[in-house]
């Protein structure tokens, strides 16, 4: 069980969802006084209209309730345990909500915190769900989560903090509101909350800093064993270039995801975002030979 603010490519939930494997929590989006579900398909017209507009665009937690729906439902088909991996506590209250269903599911409940977002929780899902394939039981299936979540680095580049700064997101950033319009701004996650990395003066500039940074962090890795994932919003141009020039940079690096960010992740990161997500590439455990 996940949300939707793992940001997982939709062919990849498509094949594991049919399988009774996963399942994602939406993530409601309000944009004035209307209340939308992340998985609306219009929400991301509407939401690209409101941003352009300056339309105030909000989000919330699911519902305890949402869960106790999809806890029920994950009972109900026969699964023993759920094990249910989360956007982070310090940007969102999903977690909460999540533990509150948890309390009264009818099967075991193990919530997870990512500590992350975008697809560095959404690898932790992958992870988990191979884990899930290959017959681990829950405690150990929530582990793999934990570990590969770890093993994430997210960077991203916002060409405004105006919508981070509405959302509340940016308090370790505040001392770049006052320099808001004169900075390009390169952020990232650390112990599961956005701070400030790098102010550029460039739009160009910081998208190849950006590349930089996502450079640096594929080369530390062991070759071969690194996977990138790209997301964007209103600039999927933008970001094909920057798949491009990696995966020509890095010709051993696992097929990139590129996908669209999640509305409700968009809602504060606004026009423009790009976000670069370098994590272990999920490859199922070899099995010992005979076993």
């Amino acid at each position: 069980m996940t949300d939707s603010a793992a940001a997982l490519p939709a062919d990849w939930v498509a094949a594991h969802g049919e399988s009774g494997l996963l399942a994602i929590v939406p993530m409601p989006v309000i944009i004035g006084e209307n209340v939308f579900s992340d998985d609306d398909a219009e929400l991301e017209t509407h939401i690209s209209l409101a941003l352009a507009a300056g339309t105030p665009v909000r989000t919330s937690r699911p519902s305890p309730g949402q869960f106790d729906k999809a806890y029920r439902a994950a009972a109900e088909a026969g699964f023993d345990a759920v094990v249910s991996i989360h956007i982070s506590k310090k940007l969102s209250g999903t977690l909460d909500a999540a533990q509150l269903a948890a309390g009264r599911a009818g099967i075991p409940v193990r919530v997870l915190d990512s500590g992350t977002v975008g697809m560095a929780q959404g690898v932790a899902v992958q992870a988990a769900v191979v884990a899930a394939t290959q017959g681990s039981g829950a405690e150990a299936v929530a582990a793999v989560a934990g570990a590969a979540a770890l093993r994430t680095s997210v960077y991203f580049y916002v060409p405004s903090l105006e919508q981070l700064r509405r959302g509340g997101r940016i308090s370790l950033a505040s001392s770049w509101v006052g320099t808001v319009l004169d900075i390009k701004p390169l952020l990232g996650i650390r112990d599961g909350a956005v701070v400030p990395l790098e102010k550029v003066r460039s739009a160009a500039k910081a998208i190849a800093r950006l590349e930089t940074l996502a450079a640096a962090e594929i080369a530390r890795r062991e070759p071969g064993r690194a996977q990138l994932s790209l997301h964007h919003f209103g600039n999927e141009h933008q970001a094909g270039i920057l798949n491009e020039s990696l995966r020509t940079r890095f010709p051993g690096l696992a097929a990139a995801d590129m996908t669209r960010l999640p509305a409700v992740l968009a809602a504060h990161a606004g026009l423009g975002v790009l976000v670069v997500v370098v994590s272990d590439a999920i490859v199922p455990p070899q099995r010992e030979l005979g076993s």
